[in-house]
C-alpha cells in the first residue's frame, strides 16, 4: 500500500505575532509537491492557532500541540479537543517527549487522549521514542512497543493516526538517528502493530521520524522504506523546512 508522505511542523513554545506572520508568508510562498504527493501539517502554540490557521495556505494543515483528556470543564490552563474542533482544527500532538518527561504524562494517559480525541473526530500525531538510557540498555523496543500497546489497548480505528518515532536523546540536541537507525525502529514498530493490531492497519498507518531533522539530513531518511514522513522541530522556524517537505519526492521516485 502506497502511504502518503507527512511532514509535520511542532513549532513548540516559540514565536511572537510577527515571527509567526513571517513564517506563514515562507510557507505560503514555497513551491513544493502537491497534496497528493505531501501532507503538511504545522503546529503553533495555542495563542497562534486562529492567526495561523486564517493565513495559511489551503493545502497546508494545523494542528495543536496538546489537549485534553476529556470533555472541557474545571481543568484550568487545558484545552479540549470540542474547543479545537470549534475553531476549525484538525489535527493535535499527543504523547509528545517533552509532555511525557517534564509533565509526567504516562503510557496509560497519553493512551486515554488519544482514544478520546479521536472520539470527538480529530485527527492525532501520536508520539513515540525512548531516553538515551533506554537505547543504551538495549530497551528500545520494549519501550515503544508498550507506549504503542497503550494507544492500542483504547483505539480500535486508526484511520486518524499518524505515529511519530522521536527518540528523546536525538530531539533539539543535533544528534540523529542514522538512516539505519530510523529504519530499524520503524519498521519494529510496524511489525509490531501488524503482530497485534492487524496487518491492514500495519500496512497503512504512517510511521514517521522526528528528532533533530534538517534539510541536510532529510532525503536520505526519507528514502528508508518504511519512513512515511517527518514530526519536524527546530527546523520547522526555518526556511529549510521547505526542503524537508520537498523529501518526499524521494518516495514518489523511489
Amino acid at each position: 500500500m502506497t502511504r502518503k508522505f507527512f511532514v509535520g511542523g511542532n513549532w513548540k513554545c516559540n514565536g511572537t505575532p510577527n515571527e509567526v506572520k513571517k513564517i506563514v508568508t515562507v510557507l505560503n510562498e514555497a513551491e513544493v509537491p502537491s497534496e497528493d504527493v505531501v501532507e503538511v501539517v504545522v503546529s503553533p502554540p495555542f495563542v497562534f492557532l486562529h492567526m495561523v490557521k486564517s493565513l495559511l495556505r489551503s493545502d497546508f494543515q494545523v494542528a495543536a500541540q496538546n489537549c485534553w483528556v476529556r470533555k472541557g470543564g474545571a481543568f484550568t490552563g487545558e484545552i479540549s479537543a470540542e474547543m479545537l474542533i470549534n475553531l476549525g482544527i484538525p489535527w493535535v500532538i499527543l504523547g509528545h517527549s517533552e509532555r511525557r518527561l517534564i509533565l509526567n504524562e504516562s503510557n496509560e494517559f497519553v493512551g486515554d487522549k488519544v482514544a478520546y480525541t479521536l472520539s470527538q473526530g480529530l485527527k492525532v500525531i501520536a508520539c513515540v521514542g525512548e531516553t538515551l538510557e533506554q537505547r543504551e540498555s538495549g530497551s528500545t523496543l520494549a519501550v515503544v512497543a508498550a507506549q504503542t500497546q497503550s494507544i492500542a489497548d483504547k483505539v480500535f480505528n486508526w484511520d486518524n493516526i499518524v505515529l511519530a518515532y522521536e527518540p528523546v536523546w536525538a530531539i533539539g540536541t543535533g544528534k540523529v538517528a542514522t538512516p539505519a537507525q530510523a529504519q530499524e525502529v520503524h519498521f519494529e514498530l510496524r511489525k509490531w502493530l501488524h503482530d497485534n493490531v492487524g496487518a491492514a492497519i500495519a500496512s497503512s498507518t504512517r510511521i514517521i521520524y522526528g528528532g533533530s531533522v534538517n534539510g541536510a539530513n532529510c532525503k536520505e531518511l526519507a528514502a528508508q522504506p518504511d519512513v512515511d514522513g517527518f514530526l519536524v522541530g527546530g527546523a520547522s522556524l526555518k526556511p529549510e523546512f521547505i526542503d524537508i517537505i520537498k523529501s518526499a519526492t524521494v518516495k514518489k521516485n523511489a
